[in-house]
């Protein structure tokens, strides 16, 4: 309790002292992040925007290449605008209140320059921008509730959070409304695992009229496995044949199977690429490790998964269509479930976090079009700038929590300022921050290789 109550304490340091002891003008201070920052934005999103060209495979029109233009200018220019107007905004509410409260070190500050820059961005590329943030702070809110013994982390967390919601964007893509008022990129990915046979919507049978016979896979009755011909009986349909309410051409165990082979591979292949391309220097020199960083076990850990999530979940599908002999968008849940287990091939925080904060959005879409939610203006703005005010706050006051790759950015963004910050007047409130700092610093090999930053106007 004495920790927390020094949250409410008044701090009277100057920002000066803080954030820019090169000079004594905030503007000066302000400005030099604008142009420090700059360059390394305009990088970062010439590159993705190159990217995204490239994976269009085909050679660029002449308007295609100004849209890429455009777009890299406003984008760099968002950037830039999170950066600097950070500073402006800290230095406008210290000379303000007159003093540094817990709030108004970093968050406050941040969810100002974060509202402000997310305006200036493109409203197409907002959900996109937010959803990474949501991510990268969700994983950040968490290790703060660890490190204050307010939260637990759970075994194999990670595959409930990504098998709850995977479970429910394959329930949503049973019932077929991808195609409509759930429209989204992630159905896409989905489809490479499930293949478009499991897209909704689930066609029901024709009901029988006048004296036409049913089909004999109609007249299966439904399933008890209270003895073993029951047993026995669905998995000889499984192995020789298909039930009619199956999509897919071949016989189930074949449908499977392959479903799960393609999968495999399209893994495997992927995680050499990534490690050749992490490792493409070693690779032109000549000093590659094949043994240590492809031919190792930890190279198929990916396919692992990607083929035996595909696999289990249309084995699954299979069996309970099968054994009710009828389909129904409902058995993408159970389905869904078992094929999430497969995860813990490949538990990864991102990529639970991910699907569950698209999960999210799109249940809040939907509920928001059927007039279950309300609709709340400019909802994603500030969405944006909560979990981007969180990320600045961990980065600043408690970096140990925040991702390392992350705490790079910021200090890139911020001119390498962000390692010459004075940290120690905000030990007062409990979180042993300039010791946060340098520990982090040290582990992520920061050198500070000049006093002064670049356009630093030195007064």
């Amino acid at each position: 309790m004495t920790v927390q109550s020094k949250l409410l304490d008044p701090l009277c340091i100057t920002c000066k002292d803080f954030q820019h002891p090169w000079t004594d003008k905030c503007a000066n201070a302000t400005a030099g992040i604008l142009l420090s920052s700059t360059p390394y934005c305009l990088r970062v999103y010439t590159v993705v925007y190159a990217l995204s060209l490239l994976m269009r495979h085909r050679i660029p029109t002449l308007t295609d290449l100004r849209r890429t233009l455009l777009g890299i200018i406003q984008s760099t220019a968002f950037l830039v605008t999170n950066a600097y107007t950070f500073i402006l905004y800290n230095c406008l509410l210290r000379n303000v209140f007159g003093r540094y409260y817990f709030s108004t070190v970093a968050f406050v500050p941040c969810f100002m320059a974060s509202f402000s820059a997310i305006l200036v961005e493109r409203p197409a590329r907002r959900p996109l921008l937010t959803l990474y943030v949501a991510n990268v702070a969700t994983e950040t809110l968490w290790r703060m509730g660890e490190s204050r013994g307010w939260l637990r982390s759970l075994p194999h967390g990670q595959t409930i959070i990504f098998g709850l919601s995977i479970s429910a964007l394959l329930y949503l893509n049973r019932l077929g409304l991808q195609k409509t008022i759930a429209k989204d990129s992630i159905f896409n990915i989905l489809r490479i695992f499930v293949g478009k046979e499991e897209a909704g919507p689930v066609i029901k049978p024709e009901p029988v009229v006048g004296g036409d016979q049913p089909e004999p896979s109609r007249r299966r009755p439904t399933v008890s496995f209270s003895t073993v011909a029951d047993w026995v009986r669905v998995y000889s349909n499984l192995i020789r044949g298909r039930h009619s309410s199956c999509q897919h051409k071949q016989s189930c165990a074949t449908y499977a199977v392959l479903g799960g082979l393609k999968p495999f591979v399209g893994g495997v292949a992927l995680q050499v690429a990534l490690k050749l391309v992490m490792n493409i220097k070693k690779v032109t020199q000549g000093q590659m490790q094949w043994r240590k960083h492809i031919f190792n076990n930890n190279t198929l850990h990916l396919g692992f998964f990607m083929g035996s999530f595909s696999f289990l979940y249309k084995s699954i599908s299979c069996l309970l269509r099968h054994s009710f002999n009828r389909d129904d968008a409902l058995f993408a849940i159970p389905a869904g479930l078992i094929a999430s287990l497969a995860f813990t091939q490949y538990p990864d925080n991102t990529v639970a976090l991910y699907v569950m904060w698209k999960a999210l959005q799109i249940l809040y879409n939907i509920g928001q079009s059927k007039g279950v939610l309300p609709h709340v203006p400019n909802f994603m703005l500030f969405l944006y700038s909560f979990f981007t005010a969180v990320l600045f706050h961990a980065g600043i006051l408690e970096p140990k929590n925040l991702r390392p790759s992350y705490f790079k950015f910021l200090q890139a963004i911020s001119g390498e300022r962000l390692s010459k910050f004075n940290l120690s007047a905000f030990d007062t409130f409990g979180l042993n921050t300039q010791q946060q700092a340098w520990d982090t610093i040290k582990a992520l090999n920061i050198v500070n290789k000049v006093e002064l930053p670049v356009f630093s106007f030195a007064s």
